[in-house]
C-alpha cells in the first residue's frame, strides 16, 4: 500500500458509537427515578410522629411536606437544562449525591424548622437528578428498547408513590435503633452509596450536541410563577390564610404571563428558551400533559386523604395505614408489565380504559367507606384498592410514553423536565386542593362523610383524564 492511500485512509474515522443503555445502567437510572417519588409519598404516615416528636404545629409540617415539593418542581426544568448542557451523567451523579447528603440531614434535623430546610435542599437535588433519568433514556436507546424502557420507567414511577407510603408506616413502626421517624429519610443514605457505585460504572455520558446557555429570565420567571401558586395553596389552609397567599395567588397569572411572553420572544429569535413554547406543537406532548394534570392531582389528593383518614379517624397505626393500599401496589406492578403488550394492540384506548377501571376502583372504595367506617384495614379496602391500582397502571406509564415519544433526543433534557415538572406541580396541587377539601370537610361532616365526599370529587376528576384520553394520538411511537 502506498504511503499515500495509508494517510488517506488513517485521516477517515468510523464515527463514534452512540452510547447504550445497558441493563445495569436503565437499573441504575431507574433507582435514581424512584428515589425522589418515594420521598414525596414516605413522610405522609410519617407526620403525626415527626409533630410530637419536634412539637410541630400543622402549619409547619405542611411545609415539610410543600417544601420538598414545591422546590422540586421549580427547579426541575433547569435541572433539565443543565444536563443537556453539562452532561446527564455528571448532573446525575452530583443530584444523587446530594440527595444522600440532604436525606441524611432530613434525617438528624434537631428542630421541626431545620426539617422544613433539609427538606427544601433534598427537593433541589431532587431536581437535578431526576430529569437526567428520562433524557438518558431517550438519548441512548431507541425501538423497541427504548419502549420497553419507558414502559419500565412508568412502572417504577407509579409503584414508587404507592410504595412509598407503604415503607414509611413500616419504617416509623419499626423503629430500628430507636430513631422512629428519622428511618424514612436516613434509609436514603445506603441506597444512594450503592446508585452512585453502580452509575459510575454503568451510565453512559449524553449531552445535547448543540447545548445552549441556561435562560436567565425564563428560569426566574418560571420559578416565580410555580412559587406564587404552589405555595400559597399548599401553606394556606394550615396557615389560616393570610394576606401572603391571596396576593401571591393573585400575582400567579402576571408572572405566568410574563414567563410566556419571554420564552415566546426567545424561541422567535432562533434561541433556546428555557421551556420552548415551539415544543407545545408536539400534539402527543400537549395532549400527554393536559391529562397528566387531573390525573396526579386525583393521585396525590388520594394518597394523602387515605393516610390522614385510615390514621386519624379509622385509629390505624403507621403500618396498617401503609399496607393498606399494598393491593394497590401489588396490582399496580403486576398491570403495568402487561401494558406495552397491551398498547402495541390496542394504542392509547389502553388509557382510556385504564381510566374506567380506576373509576370502578374509587367507586368501591367510598362504598367501603360509607358501609364500613371505622372498621376499614386492609381486608375491607382490599376490592376498591387493588382495582384502582390496575387502572393507574394503564395509564401513567403509557402517558410518559406518549408525552415524549416526539421529543428529539437533542432535546429530551428539557422535554423531561416538562413533563415531570407539570406531573410535580400537579401531586403538589392533589395535596393542596383535595387534602384541603377533606381537612376543611371533617369538622362539619365528620370523617367518613368528608372521605366519601373526597372520593367521590375523585371520581370526577377521574372521568375528565378519562374523556381526554380520547384524543390521544392512537399509536404510540
Amino acid at each position: 500500500m502506498t504511503e499515500t492511500g495509508t494517510l488517506h485512509r488513517s485521516a477517515v474515522r468510523t464515527p463514534a458509537a452512540p452510547p447504550v443503555l445497558g441493563g445495569l445502567g436503565l437499573f441504575t437510572v431507574l433507582l435514581g427515578a424512584a428515589l425522589p417519588l418515594i420521598d414525596f409519598f414516605i413522610v405522609n404516615v410519617a407526620l403525626p410522629t415527626i409533630g410530637r416528636d419536634l412539637n410541630a404545629g400543622e402549619a409547619v409540617l405542611e411545609l415539610v411536606v410543600a417544601g420538598y415539593g414545591v422546590s422540586y418542581a421549580v427547579l426541575l426544568v433547569l435541572g433539565g437544562r443543565l444536563g443537556d448542557l453539562f452532561g446527564r451523567r455528571r448532573l446525575f451523579l452530583g443530584g444523587m449525591a446530594a440527595f444522600g447528603l440532604t436525606s441524611l440531614a432530613c434525617g438528624l434535623a434537631p428542630s421541626a424548622w431545620t426539617l422544613v430546610a433539609a427538606r427544601v435542599a433534598q427537593g433541589a437535588a431532587a431536581a437535578v437528578m431526576l430529569p437526567q433519568v428520562l433524557a438518558t433514556i431517550q438519548s441512548t436507546t431507541a425501538g423497541a428498547r427504548r419502549a420497553k424502557a419507558m414502559g419500565l420507567y412508568g412502572a417504577t414511577a407509579g409503584l414508587s408513590m404507592v410504595a412509598g407510603q407503604i415503607l414509611g408506616g413500616v419504617l416509623v413502626a419499626a423503629d430500628i435503633a430507636g430513631s422512629g421517624w428519622r428511618s424514612v429519610f436516613l434509609v436514603n443514605v445506603p441506597v444512594v452509596v450503592v446508585g452512585l457505585v453502580l452509575a459510575a460504572r454503568a451510565v453512559p455520558e449524553t449531552r445535547s450536541r448543540n447545548p445552549e446557555p441556561v435562560d436567565g429570565p425564563g428560569t426566574v420567571l418560571l420559578a416565580v410563577s410555580l412559587l406564587t401558586l404552589l405555595a400559597p395553596l399548599t401553606e394556606g389552609r394550615a396557615a389560616g390564610w393570610p394576606l401572603w397567599t391571596w396576593l401571591a395567588l393573585a400575582a400567579f397569572p402576571f408572572a405566568a404571563a410574563g414567563f410566556y411572553l419571554v420564552e415566546r420572544r426567545e424561541d422567535r429569535r432562533g434561541r433556546t428558551p428555557l421551556v420552548p413554547p415551539s415544543l407545545f406543537a408536539l400534539t402527543s406532548l400537549r395532549r400527554g400533559l393536559v391529562i397528566i394534570v387531573p390525573f396526579s392531582i386525583g393521585f396525590s389528593g388520594f394518597m394523602f386523604v387515605i393516610a390522614v383518614a385510615l390514621q386519624r379517624g379509622a385509629g390505624l397505626g403507621p403500618v396498617p395505614a401503609g399496607l393498606a393500599l399494598a393491593p394497590m401496589a401489588v396490582a399496580f406492578f403486576a398491570v403495568s408489565l402487561c401494558g406495552p403488550r397491551l398498547v402495541a394492540r390496542y394504542g392509547t384506548r389502553v388509557v382510556t380504559a385504564g381510566g374506567v377501571i380506576q373509576a370502578v376502583g374509587v367507586a368501591l372504595l367510598a362504598l367501603t367507606a360509607w358501609r364500613s367506617w371505622p372498621d376499614v384495614g386492609i381486608v375491607e379496602l382490599l376490592p376498591g384498592a387493588a382495582v384502582a391500582g390496575a387502572g393507574q397502571a394503564l395509564q401513567l406509564p403509557v402517558l410518559f410514553r406518549v408525552i415524549l415519544s416526539e421529543v428529539p433526543p437533542v432535546r429530551g433534557g428539557v422535554g423531561s423536565g416538562v413533563m415531570i415538572t407539570t406531573q410535580q406541580s400537579a401531586l403538589a396541587l392533589g395535596v393542596a386542593t383535595l387534602g384541603t377539601l377533606f381537612l376543611t370537610l371533617v369538622p362539619s361532616m365528620g370523617m367518613r362523610d368528608a372521605l366519601v365526599v373526597t372520593l367521590l370529587v375523585q371520581l370526577v376528576v377521574i372521568a375528565l383524564t378519562t374523556v381526554l384520553s380520547l384524543r390521544l394520538p392512537r399509536k404510540v411511537g
